[in-house]
């Protein structure tokens, strides 16, 4: 399998994940993690965002960053991390897992792909109708993604 076959697979097997934790389904906790996304690059200035979704056990992200990738993964991760254990009060538990998969875009071709993919999750997943009608992803309600492509 190459690395976007492999990827692929371990988004579906988490989309339809039943155990371990969901605790992005929190609607404080997406909140939380979609405000700190757009911070990152409004306020922060750590990468340029073109898609992303928070889903309840994972995100996806599509971001031309302006630091190095390990600085604000850790940053965020760092964050919301500790707030979201704070409000649903885990103690000795990581909320996030260390590792993350990235991955280099080589074209406008493949940013397209990939951001049809993110906006799209919610709907493969059975969490929502369409894109806009998911409140935690950068499709605005009664936006107007691109049209579904199989991927």
């Amino acid at each position: 399998m190459t690395a976007g076959e492999v990827f692929v697979a371990m988004d579906r097997l988490l989309d339809h994940e039943e155990s371990g934790p969901v605790y992005l389904r929190h609607p404080v906790i997406a909140r939380l993690v979609l405000d700190s996304i757009v911070a990152g690059e409004r306020q922060f200035n750590r990468y340029e965002l073109h898609a992303f979704v928070v889903m309840p056990n994972h995100v996806h992200m599509l971001v031309t960053p302006h630091v190095k990738l390990a600085d604000w993964t850790r940053s965020l991760k760092g964050f919301t991390g500790r707030e979201a254990s704070r409000i649903l009060d885990l103690r000795g538990t990581r909320f996030w897992q260390d590792e993350s998969y990235d991955h280099l875009v080589r074209n406008d071709e493949e940013a397209d792909r990939i951001k049809r993919y993110i906006e799209w999750n919610p709907v493969k997943a059975g969490l929502a109708e369409s894109p806009e009608a998911f409140s935690w992803s950068s499709v605005p309600p009664g936006g107007s993604p691109p049209a579904e492509r199989k991927l």
